[in-house]
């Protein structure tokens, strides 16, 4: 047999080159640092399964580290639901730290760049101070303000602390070089002013280190070897460089990979925020959204996007994957792993007219075909009067219509051949009733009539059916690339919600596990939603059995 390994990426690579010269001791310590403003989506899940999987590919270890610099926008719901994500998709971290847990330590290093005459107090408001720093073709100018002395921006920095401005009278900046062609080194901002309440450290602090400043100095902190962020960090890289040396302080090395895009999807966490805002969805956990949560509310499984991102793999350039390789991932882990059931969405009733009226039994069937001894078998009651679906009924049927018709045969899973007879009207002209005969021999798994037919369908007994809303989920959003729209809400799928109030279960669903997939036969793969109600349970279509986009494209 030919062993075929799967090539490294260019992490991958970048590690073991590292290992092999006993860089930091041969040890990998990654982070991931999302920030509390939001749910996790399924591009941070990417960054989730590349930074958890390489520490523990080579041994190491990875920090979960909250980037809590802007109390404006941050709850402790969203740090909760960060936590509850990572461990769901089957990860722990080494450590929980926050950015927060490094302010003194941080605004220590501001003062050492002010002392080093690297950094300085400027008093211009917002748009002088992006007037200031000019265009990628023209050198920027510096503020009146660039060339305080030392004890100046001492003395002002120390009382930007102390609460003694209001917000937006001044800022920290770097004094870099206002020349270089990379604008993010043209006196970047260091330190705000904000009079916000924190989640973490209350009222303690008034000011509040930017982005570019924490992070760098977060992983040098903690003595991060690999600080792998998504590809629109590349400019900010010489930044995290250069900080990192001029306060000489542990050199963690920043990588940058393509983030994950996907069609017919927002990413933008400010875009998912105004779909729950303006309720376009139910929540952050909306089995629509491409939440963490909202998939795991829809029935996805963890290995189904741990899978997912490993099969996209870890890219240099930007791309947009197909949400359809997402929906493959699914439906292969549960058709592996879902118990089969019936269920009728859009019910027509059969009566079998030779089956002596009073008369049950019980009938079996295995839960899971894919598995040797089907992980045992459930008991399914039967009767003289069926649920079908009414799409599996047709009075005119085309050729090659395998289902019921008048004169046509049909097995009914895990039960018997019945041959359709007769129908019943009402005043308008709609079937009610489709009268049927049974082939007694024919039962399933004791079969001795020699009969064959073609179609097999799925029905439940009348008498013992339950009732249960069914939830449709489809694609939210019907264009590829609604984030390039003049307005992305106006391409709303319009479809992507169909509620079934009343379709008929097989009793056995009634003990449905939440958490789990369930295949309802001939349908789709089905979850028991989390917030169903116990005295009418909902259930959440994870997917569809085909990928159904993928033939209207084509009739497209």
């Amino acid at each position: 047999m030919i062993n075929e390994e799967k090539s490294l990426n260019f992490l991958e690579e970048i590690i073991e080159e590292d290992i092999r010269k006993g860089k930091h001791g041969g040890r990998v310590l990654t982070r991931f640092p999302p920030e509390p403003n939001g749910y996790l989506h399924i591009g941070h899940a990417k960054s989730i399964v590349l930074n958890f999987g390489l520490a523990q590919k080579y041994n190491g270890k990875t920090n979960l580290r909250f980037d809590d610099t802007n109390p404006v926008t941050e709850e402790t719901e969203y740090v909760d639901s960060i936590k509850n994500d990572i461990r769901w998709l089957g990860f722990q971290w080494t450590e929980e730290l926050y950015t927060s847990d490094y302010f003194e330590i941080l605004y220590g290093y501001a003062i050492k760049l002010i002392k080093k005459g690297l950094a300085y107090v400027d008093d211009s408001t917002p748009e002088e101070i992006a007037a200031s720093k000019g265009t990628p073709t023209e050198p920027g100018k510096p503020t009146p303000y660039r060339d305080r002395s030392v004890e100046e921006n001492l003395r002002l920095f120390e009382a930007m602390r102390d609460g003694k401005f209001p917000d937006g009278a001044k800022v920290l900046r770097a004094k870099i070089d206002l020349a270089n062609p990379n604008m993010h080194l043209r006196d970047p901002l260091l330190y705000r002013i904000k009079h916000a309440h924190h989640h973490r450290t209350g009222d303690k602090w008034c000011i509040y280190p930017m982005y570019d400043f924490a992070h760098g100095q977060s992983d040098s902190i903690e003595q991060i070897t690999h600080s792998v962020c998504t590809l629109e960090f590349v400019p900010h890289r010489p930044l995290y460089d250069w900080l990192i040396e001029q306060l000489e302080i542990f050199p963690s090395k920043q990588y940058e990979f393509a983030r994950l895009n996907l069609n017919y999807t927002v990413m933008s966490k400010r875009k998912l925020l105004q779909l729950v805002n303006e309720r376009h969805v139910e929540g952050w956990d909306d089995p629509r959204m491409p939440t963490i949560s909202g998939l795991r509310r829809r029935g996805y499984t963890p290995a189904s996007i741990r899978n997912f991102c490993e099969r996209i793999g870890v890219a240099k350039r930007e791309n947009i994957i197909d949400v359809g390789l997402l929906e493959f991932c699914i439906r292969e882990d549960l058709n592996k792993t879902a118990w089969r059931r019936m269920a009728v969405l859009d019910p027509v009733k059969l009566v079998i007219t030779n089956y002596p009226e009073g008369r049950e039994e019980i009938l079996s069937g295995e839960n899971n075909p894919e598995v040797a001894g089907g992980e045992g078998e459930r008991d399914i009651p039967f009767g003289r009067e069926l649920w079908i679906e009414r799409e599996d009924f047709m009075e005119n049927p085309p050729k090659k219509f395998f289902r019921l018709a008048p004169g046509l045969m049909v097995r009914l899973k895990h039960a018997y051949i019945v041959k359709c007879d007769d129908v019943v009207k009402d005043a308008t002209g709609s079937v009610i009733e489709i009268h049927c005969t049974y082939i007694q021999e024919s039962k399933s798994g004791e079969d001795t009539s020699g009969l064959k037919v073609k179609g097999t369908i799925h029905w439940v007994s009348v008498a013992h059916a339950k009732t249960v809303e069914i939830r449709l989920y489809d694609r939210l959003f019907n264009v590829e690339n609604p984030a390039a729209e003049e307005d992305f809400k106006a391409s709303i799928n319009p479809d992507s919600l169909q509620i079934i109030k009343s379709a008929y279960v097989e009793p056995d669903l009634l003990n449905a596990d939440p958490g789990k997939g369930y295949q309802f036969i001939r349908k789709g793969y089905f979850t028991l939603d989390t917030k169903s109600p116990s005295d009418k349970l909902v259930f959440n279509r994870t997917v569809t059995l085909r990928d159904t986009w993928a033939k209207e494209m084509q009739k497209e």
